[in-house]
């Protein structure tokens, strides 16, 4: 089960973020079908982790054919990223001193895309990396932008988009309490969350 207060996280982030884009304006190119942040494995938490699972868990109740294809999908990724994995292949968990996973699978699409609508079947369960992609964020290196958005924008232009998140604790605290509920400490990406989820309804239909 989530973490009670992950429905307050994920308010407050998604709130943030749709102030975020409000303020990007026309400079911000994301709408359904574009699938640009959906190519290229990326880092999640166990939060995250968990919120997927429940996720899948939830859409095999309202739509078993589209659960099912997720985790097909997710089986398939699978067995192409395993061989060359920098991590931990049986736990799907990422070694953090691996400086491979840089230019680790970055044409894999992810297992919860549809291929045919462009669109995430798993979207209100979608990681928080998911969730605040497009608006510019600001790293270590800088302001960090999607490369098909502020195409010709001034630097002052793409500041006054600038995502400000104010959850890092509470945040770090609900990650704390999955990787109890998980039994596993560190990131994985979302093909191996997936395909450790077992769905009761599609157990229960098999047997």
């Amino acid at each position: 089960m989530l973490p009670a207060a992950d429905s307050q996280l994920v308010q407050i982030v998604d709130a943030a973020t749709a102030d975020a884009v409000r303020r990007s304006g026309h400079w911000l190119l994301c709408k359904p079908g574009c699938t640009q942040c959906c190519i290229g494995v990326f880092a999640i938490s166990q939060l995250d982790v968990v919120r997927l699972r429940q996720g899948l868990a939830e859409l095999e109740r309202t739509d078993p054919a589209r659960a099912q294809a997720v985790q097909q999908r997710a089986h398939e990724a699978v067995s192409r990223l395993t061989p060359n994995f920098p991590g931990d292949a049986k736990t799907g968990i990422l070694d953090p001193d691996n400086e491979a996973f840089e230019d680790f699978a970055n044409d894999e699409p992810c297992p919860v895309l549809d291929p045919q609508t462009g669109l995430c079947d798993l979207y209100s369960a979608r990681p928080m990396t998911c969730r605040v992609f497009g608006p510019p964020i600001r790293t270590e290196e800088g302001i960090g932008i999607c490369e098909l958005c502020f195409v010709g924008a001034r630097k002052e232009e793409i500041e006054a988009g600038e995502l400000h998140l104010n959850c890092e604790e509470l945040e770090a605290s609900l990650n704390g309490e999955a990787e109890q509920a998980t039994h596993h400490t560190g990131n994985t990406i979302v093909a191996f969350a997936l395909i450790s989820q077992t769905v009761p309804q599609a157990k229960h239909s098999a047997e």
